[in-house]
């Protein structure tokens, strides 16, 4: 789905302030200052979201993933490849990652940093576009992406398209790459734009 410009605009004004928000949240947590930057948005269909995220995310994947419902309803993931997943628990928390799959206390860095961003872009979208959404408890997810992929259903219907946003977090001299994804029925897409257009 291509974007008109004012969308694109809106959409990416949304996600600074919503990445401004969880970045000065981390920041308090940590004690380090922690840049979050979105250089790329784009809204893809479910179909196409495979193809996209595969070149950049090899073998299995951490994702937090947390289900929101209300006038605009799907799921939204916090997408890291094992290495960058280890190496963002490093940089949070001063303590080396083992090196085992992703042990407990990277699991607990991990859920927190995605329910940290989650719930500031998600509050944000909801906030200034004025429109309700809840949120569920945020749960994390060590699996492939095709398998993450194929999970994604909210109220039992069949989700369409995929608002991906690459994230960058930059903190201490290092920086870790993610993908911020917003996964929407046709209806909620549609309504989500909309806003986004009365918004901006």
């Amino acid at each position: 789905m291509q974007l008109t410009t004012v969308q694109r605009d809106g959409l990416m004004e949304l996600i600074n302030i919503g990445f401004g928000r969880a970045g000065a949240a981390l920041s308090k947590l940590t004690g380090h200052r922690v840049i979050l930057e979105a250089p790329e948005v784009g809204v893809h269909s479910l179909d196409e979201l495979g193809e996209i995220l595969e070149p950049m995310l090899e073998d299995d994947i951490a994702t937090v993933h947390q289900i929101f419902t209300g006038q605009v309803a799907g799921d939204a993931l916090l997408i890291l490849d094992h290495r960058s997943a280890a190496i963002l628990k490093e940089l949070l928390t001063d303590e080396p990652s083992l090196p085992l799959d992703l042990d407990a206390s990277s699991r607990e860095v991990l859920t927190e940093v995605g329910n940290i961003l989650l719930n500031a872009c998600l509050g944000t979208f909801g906030n200034l576009l004025k429109v309700q959404v809840s949120f569920s408890v945020p749960q994390l997810t060590l699996d492939s992406l095709a398998g993450v992929l194929g999970s994604l259903v909210v109220d039992q219907q069949e989700l369409r398209y995929a608002l991906v946003v690459h994230a960058g977090f930059r903190l201490r001299q290092s920086s870790v790459q993610g993908y911020l994804v917003v996964v929407l029925g046709i209806a909620s897409l549609d309504r989500f734009i909309s806003a986004v257009e009365d918004w901006a």
